[in-house]
C-alpha cells in the first residue's frame, strides 16, 4: 500500500515538539482518540488544583512518546517500537467520562472497566462512538490503520492490557540459576509494568498541570538504565534512586492530589448521582460519553442528578461530618468496616444515616477509599521492580528500604469518611459517631 508522507507536529507542554507521522499521525484523526479531548486526565481533581485541566489526549500522546524513548534505548527492533508507540497512544481510548471517577461505579453496576472496552475497541469488537460520525465524516476504524502499517490489533490490545506481562510458570525457563520468561514480557512492561510509560507520563503531567512538586521523576536516569535481560525489562542497579524518587513521587501524588479530600468528596458526590441515575440497571452508553455528555445526562435524570450536577458546577460541594482513622479502629472495627465496601451494604447504611439524622436520602454519603484504588491503580503498592546486579537479577528490595516503608504507606488517613449537606452537618456527625464508634 502507498502513503503520502506527511507529518504534523505537536507542542506538549511536558516534553516539548512531538511529530506525528505514518500510523501515528492516522490515529490521531481518528474520533476514538479526538474523543480524548473532551475528557479530563484528573476527573474533578481541577476543583481542587484549577490547574489539573488536561485531557486523557495530552496523557495518551505522552504514553506513546515515553514508550518510544524507552523503546529507542532499550535499541529493540523498528517493529517492536511501533507496537510500543501504538499501544502507548490507544491505552487509553476506552475510558469513561471523567476518568477513574466512575471507573468503581461501571465495574460494580455494568461488569466492565475501561481496560477491557480499550481491548475491545482497539481490535474491532466494540464501538464507543456508535457511528454517530459515519454520515458526516469519512474515517478510518484503529484495526483498520494498524493493519494497514503492518501491525497486528489482537498484539498492540495485549500490551495496553498487560496480557502478557504477567506470564504464569509454564513461561519459566531457568538458566545459571536463574528464573527468566522465554517470551518478550518486556514489549507489555513497556506500557503496563512496575515502572512504565504510563505511570511516568501521569506523575510528571499531572504534577505540572496542579502545581504539585511531588511528581518529580528523573525521567532520563530511569530510561538511561532500563535494560532487557532474559527478555524482561529490568532496572540497572545505577538507577535505584531514580527508581526510589519514582516511587515515593507516586506515594505522594496520591496522597496529596489523587485522593485529596475534597477532590474525594466531589467524585463520590458524582459517582452516587450515576449509581441512582443508572438504577442498578446498567447503560452502556454512558461508557461513550464525555464529560460534558454526563452532566448533561444527569441534570435530566433526576432531581438527585441535577443538584449534584450544579453543586458540582458552581462548587457548592458537601462537608466533612464524620471521619474514621484507620489506627485508631480495633480488628472487629476494621471487619465491620470492610463490609461497608459492598456497594448494597454501603448504600444501606448511607440511607439508615439518612432517616436517623431525619434528612432526604442522599443528603449523607459515605467513602471508603480503598476498594476504588484496587481498581483505579492496582500498581500502587507494587515495588516489585527487577534490578540487574553483576549479571544477576535482585528485587528492589535489596538496595532499598524505602520501597517496603512505601508498600505499607497509607494513601489516605482515613479508613472511613461521612459527608453532607452542609446544612445537615451537625446531625449527621451525631448519627455517625453513634453508628461507627
Amino acid at each position: 500500500m502507498f502513503f503520502i508522507r506527511g507529518y504534523k507536529i505537536i507542542h506538549d507542554v511536558v516534553h516539548g515538539s512531538i511529530k506525528l507521522d505514518g500510523f501515528m499521525l492516522d490515529l490521531a484523526q481518528t474520533p476514538e482518540i479526538n474523543r480524548l479531548h473532551n475528557i479530563k486526565q484528573l476527573g474533578l481533581v481541577y476543583l481542587v488544583f484549577p490547574g489539573a485541566q488536561h485531557t486523557r489526549f495530552e496523557h495518551s500522546m505522552g504514553v506513546s512518546y515515553i514508550a518510544e524513548r524507552i523503546a529507542q534505548e532499550l535499541k529493540i527492533s523498528e517493529e517492536e517500537k511501533d507496537l510500543v508507540k501504538a499501544a502507548g497512544f490507544l491505552h487509553d481510548v476506552g475510558h469513561g467520562p471523567y476518568s477513574h471517577t466512575l471507573e468503581y461505579v461501571f465495574h460494580d453496576i455494568l461488569g466492565l472497566d475501561h481496560m477491557g472496552i480499550t481491548k475491545d475497541i482497539i481490535t474491532g469488537k466494540h464501538d464507543i462512538i456508535h457511528g454517530e460520525l459515519e454520515e458526516f465524516v469519512d474515517y478510518t476504524k484503529i484495526p483498520t490503520i494498524l493493519e494497514n502499517y503492518g501491525l497486528d490489533p489482537k498484539r498492540v490490545a495485549e500490551l495496553v492490557t498487560g496480557d502478557t506481562a504477567n506470564m504464569d510458570y509454564r513461561f519459566f525457563v531457568s538458566e545459571s540459576g536463574q528464573q527468566f520468561y522465554n517470551e518478550k514480557k518486556y514489549l507489555a512492561q513497556i506500557i503496563h509494568g512496575s515502572i512504565d510509560a504510563d505511570q511516568l507520563d501521569y506523575l510528571i503531567r499531572d504534577s505540572y498541570y496542579t502545581g504539585v512538586a511531588h511528581g518529580t521523576v528523573d525521567l532520563d536516569r530511569l530510561l538511561k538504565t532500563m535494560e532487557i535481560f532474559n527478555n524482561d525489562l529490568i532496572i540497572h542497579k545505577k538507577g535505584v534512586p531514580a527508581v526510589e524518587g519514582m516511587l515515593v513521587a507516586r506515594a505522594l501524588m496520591y496522597s496529596s492530589v489523587y485522593f485529596h479530600k475534597t477532590a474525594r468528596i466531589a467524585e463520590t458526590m458524582l459517582s452516587r448521582a450515576v449509581e441512582y441515575s443508572l438504577g442498578g440497571d446498567g447503560n452502556e452508553d454512558i461508557l461513550s460519553m464525555v464529560d460534558m455528555d454526563l452532566l448533561s445526562w444527569l441534570e435530566k435524570r433526576s432531581s438527585f442528578g441535577r443538584e449534584v450536577t450544579y453543586r458540582i458546577k458552581y462548587r457548592n460541594l458537601y462537608k466533612k461530618a464524620f471521619e474514621l482513622d484507620l489506627d485508631q479502629l480495633s480488628e472487629e472495627q476494621k471487619e465491620e468496616l470492610s463490609k461497608l465496601a459492598a456497594p448494597k451494604e454501603r448504600r444501606r447504611m448511607e440511607d439508615e444515616i439518612c432517616l436517623k439524622a431525619g434528612i432526604p436520602s442522599g443528603k449523607a454519603l459515605i467513602d471508603i477509599p480503598a476498594p476504588e484504588l484496587l481498581i483505579s491503580e492496582p500498581r500502587l503498592t507494587k515495588t516489585n521492580v527487577k534490578i540487574l546486579d553483576d549479571n544477576k537479577i535482585y528485587t528492589l528490595q535489596k538496595y532499598s528500604p524505602l520501597a517496603n516503608a512505601l508498600r505499607k504507606r497509607r494513601v489516605t488517613n482515613w479508613a472511613l469518611m461521612v459527608f453532607c449537606d452542609g446544612r445537615y452537618n451537625n446531625q449527621v456527625s451525631k448519627v455517625a459517631e453513634r453508628l461507627f464508634q
